[in-house]
C-alpha cells in the first residue's frame, strides 16, 4: 500500500489557522456565556438558599416562641396559679453564682441575724407547732346551748344512794339558729298638755336625728347588707331570696337604693376626711387598677347595649387608709386628679398612665415666676412585677429566665431577714448587703439585653422591663419604709375581682362611685383589725349627730379611741339620742 503526502501551501495553512482561531474564539465565547449563566444561576440559587434559610430561622424562632407560650399556658391552666418555683432547685442550679454574690454582699443573713453574743452561728428559732386533734370552741364568744344526757338506770341508782354524780364528759359542736332580723319599734311618748285657758293640745316627743331618716333599714340592717355584698361577695338578688325565706320580702331595687345612698353619704363625710389626711401626710401610697363592667344608661332605644368598661383604682396610704376610686376611663388625667396635691412616694407598676405623675410640672404663662412649683411624687417600682416576667420566662424553660428568678428571690430573702427592724436599720442593711446584689443584677440584665434585644420573646420582655424600671426599682434603698413589692395593692383588688364574678356589673357610674366608698370603708376597717359590720353599723349610728369638722375621728384608724369616749348604752341602740363627746385634744 502506497501513501502519498501532499505538502500544504502557505495559503492553506493560513486559512486553517484562521478557522481554528475562530473556532477557539467561538468556543471561548460560548464557555464565557455558559460560565456567566452558571454564575447567575448560582447567585440566584444562593439568594434562594439565603431566603429559605432566613425563612427557616423565622419559622424556628416563631416555633420557639409558640412553644414557650404553650408551656406558659399549660402551666397557667393545669397547675396552680401561684407564681412559685422550686427554690431549692434554683439554689442548686445557680449555687456558684449565688455564693459569689453572697460573698460580695457579705451574706447578711448570717452576719446580722444568725450569730449569738459570742459570734457563733445561732440555730434558727423553732416554729410554733401546729395544733392537732379536735378543735375546742368553748372559749369562743358565741351563744351557748347546753344539753345534758342522763342514763335512766344510773339515775335510779343515784336516787337509791347506790351511785353518785361526779361530773360531766363534755364535747362541743357548732350549731346555727335562724333569727337575725328584728323589728325595732320607735315609740315616742304623746302628751296632752293643758294651757292657761284650760284648753288641751297634743304634743309628741321629738324624733332623734338619724343618718337615713326615711329609710326602712336601721343602721344594723344596713351594715349587714353592705358587708354581705362588699365584704363577702353576696349579690343583692341572693340577699333578696334570703330575706324572703326569713319572711321579710325586700326587693333588690330597695336594697340597691339603700347601698347607693349609704355609699354616697360615707364618701361625702368620712371617706373625704380620710382622703384629705392621706394626701396631706402619707409617706407612700401604693396603687393599682382593675377593670369593671358598668351598665349603659337606658334610653328610648329598643336594642340592647353592651356594658361599658370602667376602672377601680386602689390607693393604700401607708398603714392608715385604703381607698377605692372609680373612674370611667383609665387615663393619665384621672390619675393626676386622684393624686392632686400629693408629693410623697407612689408605688405602682410600669403602666403608662402613671408616667404623668412623675413629670416635673410646667410653669404656666400667666403664673407667678417666683412661686415655687409643686414637687411631683417619686416613683417606687415593684419587684414582684419584675419577678413575674422572669417567672414566665423560667416556666417556659428559659435558663436565663431561671437565673433572673434566682437573683430576684435572693433580694426578697434578704429583705425578709430584716423584717421587724426599725426603718433606719433596714435602710442601712439594704445599702450594705442588698445593693451589691442589685448592682450585679442590673449589670447582668443590661449585658443579656444587648444580646436578645432584637429577638422577640419572654426573656427580652423581662430584661427590658427591669432595665426601663431601674431607677424606680432601686428606690427602696433610699428609705427602709419603702417595700420591695406592691402586692398589697393586688390583694386589695381581689375584692373587686370577687365582685366581678358575683354580681358581674354595677348599675351606673354613680352606683360605682358609691360602691367604691363602701369598699374603702370595709377595707380600711379590716386594715385596722376591726369587725367591718360592727364598725359600719356604729359609724352610721353616730354620723347624723357628729360635727362636720370632726369626721376624721370616725375613720377606722381613730375609731377605737373615739368609740371608747361614747356612751356604750346609747351606741348599742339603733335609734335614739346620742351624746357627742368633746374632741380629743
Amino acid at each position: 500500500m502506497i501513501i502519498c503526502f501532499r505538502a500544504m501551501s502557505k495559503s492553506e495553512t493560513t486559512t486553517g489557522n484562521a478557522t481554528a482561531q475562530a473556532r477557539i474564539v467561538a468556543l471561548e465565547a460560548a464557555l464565557a456565556s455558559e460560565r456567566g449563566a452558571s454564575i447567575a444561576a448560582l447567585a440566584i440559587e444562593r439568594e434562594r438558599v439565603a431566603n429559605l434559610t432566613a425563612e427557616r430561622d423565622v419559622l424556628r424562632a416563631s416555633h420557639e416562641r409558640l412553644r414557650l407560650e404553650l408551656e406558659l399556658l399549660k402551666r397557667r391552666i393545669f397547675f396552680a396559679k401561684a407564681e412559685r418555683v422550686d427554690s431549692a432547685q434554683l439554689e442548686l442550679e445557680f449555687a456558684t453564682k449565688l455564693a459569689e454574690l453572697d460573698r460580695l454582699a457579705g451574706h447578711p443573713i448570717i452576719e446580722a441575724d444568725a450569730r449569738d453574743a459570742e459570734g457563733n452561728s445561732a440555730a434558727p428559732p423553732s416554729q410554733k407547732k401546729k395544733p392537732t386533734g379536735r378543735r375546742d370552741f368553748r372559749n369562743a364568744s358565741i351563744e351557748e346551748e347546753r344539753i345534758e344526757f342522763v342514763d335512766p338506770l344510773f339515775e335510779e341508782q343515784v336516787t337509791q344512794g347506790k351511785a353518785v354524780r361526779i361530773g360531766f364528759e363534755e364535747s362541743c359542736k357548732l350549731g346555727w339558729k335562724r333569727g337575725g332580723l328584728r323589728r325595732i319599734i320607735s315609740a315616742r311618748v304623746k302628751y296632752r298638755v293643758l294651757d292657761a285657758q284650760g284648753e288641751s293640745t297634743i304634743e309628741t316627743t321629738p324624733i332623734a336625728r338619724e343618718t337615713f331618716p326615711r329609710s326602712l333599714a336601721a343602721p344594723s340592717l344596713l351594715a349587714h347588707v353592705i358587708v354581705e355584698k362588699y365584704c363577702d361577695g353576696l349579690p343583692l338578688h341572693r340577699q333578696e331570696n334570703r330575706f324572703a325565706r326569713d319572711g321579710v320580702p325586700i326587693d333588690r331595687g330597695t336594697l340597691c337604693r339603700w347601698v347607693e345612698d349609704a355609699g354616697a353619704t360615707a364618701g361625702a363625710t368620712v371617706i373625704e376626711a380620710m382622703r384629705q389626711e392621706a394626701l396631706r401626710t402619707s409617706f407612700c401610697i401604693a396603687t393599682d387598677a382593675t377593670g369593671f363592667l358598668v351598665q349603659p344608661v337606658r334610653s328610648g332605644q329598643t336594642a340592647r347595649q353592651a356594658c361599658r368598661r370602667g376602672h377601680y383604682f386602689v390607693q393604700i396610704a401607708d398603714r392608715d387608709h385604703v381607698f377605692f376610686e372609680y373612674t370611667a376611663k383609665e387615663t393619665s388625667a384621672a390619675v393626676k386628679a386622684m393624686f392632686a396635691g400629693y408629693t410623697g412616694y407612689v408605688q405602682a407598676d410600669a403602666k403608662s398612665v402613671y408616667d404623668a405623675l412623675y413629670r416635673e410640672p410646667e410653669r404656666e404663662d400667666d403664673s407667678d415666676d417666683d412661686a415655687p412649683l409643686e414637687r411631683p411624687p417619686q416613683e417606687v417600682g415593684c419587684w414582684a412585677h419584675a419577678r413575674r416576667k422572669f417567672w414566665e420566662a423560667a416556666i417556659a424553660k428559659d435558663v436565663e429566665g431561671r437565673e433572673g428568678l434566682a437573683r430576684i428571690d435572693r433580694f426578697f430573702a434578704l429583705d425578709e431577714s430584716w423584717r421587724g427592724k426599725p426603718p433606719p436599720e433596714i435602710a442601712r442593711l439594704r445599702n450594705a448587703h442588698m445593693r451589691p446584689h442589685l448592682t450585679a443584677f442590673f449589670a447582668w440584665a443590661e449585658a443579656r439585653y444587648e444580646v436578645v434585644r432584637h429577638q422577640r420573646g419572654l426573656l427580652r420582655a423581662a430584661l427590658g422591663y427591669a432595665i426601663r424600671q431601674k431607677d424606680a426599682l432601686l428606690r427602696p434603698l433610699e428609705d427602709g419604709r419603702l417595700p420591695l413589692d406592691n402586692n398589697r395593692s393586688e390583694r386589695e383588688l381581689r375584692r373587686i375581682a370577687v365582685g366581678r364574678k358575683a354580681w358581674l356589673f354595677v348599675g351606673s357610674d354613680d352606683h360605682a362611685v358609691s360602691a367604691g366608698h363602701l369598699f374603702s370603708l370595709i377595707a380600711s376597717a379590716r386594715l385596722h383589725d376591726l369587725d367591718p359590720e360592727a364598725y359600719v353599723r356604729d359609724v352610721f349610728r353616730v354620723l347624723a349627730a357628729w360635727p362636720r369638722d370632726r369626721y376624721l375621728e370616725l375613720a377606722p384608724k381613730y375609731w377605737l379611741a373615739t368609740r371608747a369616749k361614747l356612751d356604750a348604752t346609747e351606741l348599742a341602740n339603733d335609734l335614739g339620742p346620742l351624746t357627742v363627746p368633746p374632741p380629743t385634744p
